[in-house]
């Protein structure tokens, strides 16, 4: 009977330390906060948002509009290069493999291939990197010339993405495989959903291999584009990518906060259409970008 008294104390100074402010850990809130931050922005934006972020450490998700179908502008550019990397995993063909850039070939919009000299002989690699790192049109194009677009559908369909699809070359939709889709969505169309989803198989190495998968996320971290999710996140390492045309501005990627997190955010029908850097629709998509990073990783990095 006399342990009871003695664990009686040792129960309380237990709690007594644990209640101590220097051992109170901080309470850091949920993802309903988070949601209610993020739903605040979307709702006052001139235009429609959809996003899906998912923390792949904790398993986290948020959603709006996730099984909405978007226009993806240049963001249908990663199941290119996945599907790309598929056939070279496959032994179809190689990253080395030669490409011979034209005057024909070239389109306008984003990139440098249309100012260069021709004949030009690149590689497959360089093309893939041009069309992922600079957004280029003429690159993308030229990778597309060599998979062929139904490939592309293919492996997406592969993957359980049956809404992501890339419709034609860029700035080339004459030459469309889907005219319907292509004339209501552009270049391409995806959910939030499936666009989070295709990265975070890349993150987890089974959207082709985890050493394809590694490649094509070191390539994506070299993306020019820091006006959409890291505009106010100096400093945040991130592979993504983004997408500009008319009335809808997209970008997702994989946040590495250190935790990894794949937020998608894509806007539609945006009443303000300027290419410019503080377009409306870059800033709702920058701000939803600050409160994920301050949201998982309040101390990484000063925002700008």
């Amino acid at each position: 009977m006399r342990l009871l008294p003695a664990l009686a104390a040792i129960l309380i100074g237990a709690l007594l330390v644990s209640a101590s402010p220097a051992s109170a850990q901080a309470v850091r809130p949920g993802p309903t906060s988070l949601r209610r931050v993020i739903d605040s922005l979307a709702d006052a934006h001139r235009g429609v948002v959809g996003y899906s972020i998912t923390n792949l450490e904790t398993g986290e998700h948020l959603e709006r509009r996730g099984d909405e179908t978007f226009t993806t502008a240049s963001l249908i550019k990663v199941p290119v290069l996945v599907a790309l990397f598929d056939l070279a995993e496959q032994k179809q063909l190689t990253l080395d493999d030669p490409i011979v850039l034209t005057e024909i070939d070239k389109v306008g919009g984003a990139g440098q291939l249309q100012f260069l000299r021709t004949p030009l002989t690149l590689r497959l690699w360089d093309v893939a990197w041009l069309m992922t790192t600079l957004s280029d049109n003429t690159a993308t194009n030229l990778v597309l010339d060599r998979i062929k677009i139904r490939r592309v559908w293919q492996k997406m369909e592969a993957l359980g993405l049956p809404h992501t699809k890339v419709h034609s070359g860029s700035m080339t939709r004459i030459g469309t495989v889907a005219p319907d889709s292509s004339v209501k969505y552009g270049l391409g169309v995806t959910t939030p959903n499936e666009m989070a989803r295709l990265f975070t198989l890349l993150a987890q190495g089974k959207a082709v291999s985890p050493s394809a998968d590694s490649t094509m996320l070191a390539i994506l971290a070299r993306n020019v584009d820091d006006a959409k999710l890291l505009r106010y996140a100096y400093g945040v390492r991130a592979a993504h990518k983004t997408g500009d045309v008319d009335n809808a501005r997209t970008d997702c990627g994989v946040l590495y906060l250190p935790a990894r997190v794949v937020a998608c955010v894509l806007t539609k029908e945006n009443v303000d259409t300027r290419y410019w850097m503080d377009a409306e629709g870059n800033t709702v998509i920058g701000r939803i970008g600050a409160a994920i990073v301050a949201h998982w990783a309040p101390r990484q990095g000063p925002t700008r």
